[in-house]
């Protein structure tokens, strides 16, 4: 039923031709997988590829005019719109998804079931750098265990999101840990170590789960979990967050990018669980809809 409907809406009768390039954001290149995969059911003619070289390195290449979507795990920044309005470059900023932004352990770890924020900032620091080494450096009453970090680069939104909230600066934070755009590094790293502590997106721990445990934050008003729930009523704080795609206004005007999107609007709640991600709301749906008619002239 489900599948019937969205070859329905959006789809375009299956007789669409025409590449669609996107890139940007590793958390969010699940989600327009999702999309690419189940449109290209009903329209295989299209040829979707999607890259994940990170939010920031996404706006570059997009800012450049080099591909149609940009898959974002973060707004974008001021810089990064004037380079794409210096090039001609106008785009239209969708909502796609909500993100509980998560922390991960070791599953032998049975220490560091929650932390505080204060304690995420001393591991994560700039000040950290070359000081904090063991897990007694962040609390006296945890283990004599070496702490080894995983991470995404610094071309990722989820870097940009979590060094603000956490270190209380943007890009702020101690360079020597394990980085890397793709996040199974992360997830490997900290499965193959008792003392590795790592962070992304909601929907690779939750591929992950048997593998790791994920950390509830205390930000100053107890313990929460990372969930679906907790991100959309406030109290995973201040880790949860929206998820965005930005389209290039000139390339609605190619059929199979316009069906593209609104085959990802109309399906959000399928391909957003698809990819483990927390669908819009019926709120943030209508605004995204609505944004969506206008960018159309509607």
């Amino acid at each position: 039923c489900g599948s019937d409907s969205g070859g329905s809406t959006g789809s375009g009768g299956g007789d669409l031709s025409g590449k669609i390039a996107i890139d940007g954001s590793s958390t969010v290149g699940p989600l327009t997988s999702a999309v690419a995969e189940d449109f290209n059911g009903d329209n295989p003619g299209v040829d979707i590829t999607v890259g994940t070289s990170g939010t920031g390195g996404g706006f570059e290449v997009f800012c450049k005019g080099e591909t149609d979507i940009s898959d974002a795990s973060r707004e974008i920044k001021d810089e990064e719109a004037k380079a794409c309005a210096d090039a001609g470059i106008e785009f239209v900023e969708f909502q796609v998804a909500t993100d509980a932004l998560t922390v991960v352990t070791n599953k032998e770890n049975d220490w560091a079931t929650c932390l505080t924020t204060d304690q995420l900032k001393t591991m994560w620091g700039p000040e950290a750098e070359g000081a904090v080494d063991n897990w007694n450096k962040v609390d006296p009453s945890f283990p004599d265990q070496a702490l080894t970090l995983y991470g995404p680069g610094t071309d990722s939104g989820t870097f940009d999101y979590f060094t603000k909230e956490i270190n209380g600066e943007e890009g702020a934070s101690r360079a020597d840990y394990n980085a890397s755009e793709d996040d199974n590094v992360t997830v490997q790293g900290v499965e193959g170590d008792k003392g590795a502590l790592g962070y992304f997106g909601l929907s690779y721990y939750e591929q992950n789960q048997d593998k790791l445990t994920a950390v509830q934050v205390d930000s100053g008003n107890g313990c929460v979990a990372p969930s679906a729930e907790t991100a959309l009523d406030g109290t995973y704080t201040p880790l949860s967050r929206p998820l965005f795609v930005y389209v290039k206004k000139e390339s609605f005007t190619r059929p199979e990018v316009e069906a593209f999107v609104k085959y990802m609007l109309d399906n959000n709640e399928t391909v957003a669980g698809e990819a483990l991600f927390i669908p819009l709301t019926a709120d943030q749906k209508a605004q995204e809809e609505a944004d969506y008619a206008a960018a159309l002239g509607a």
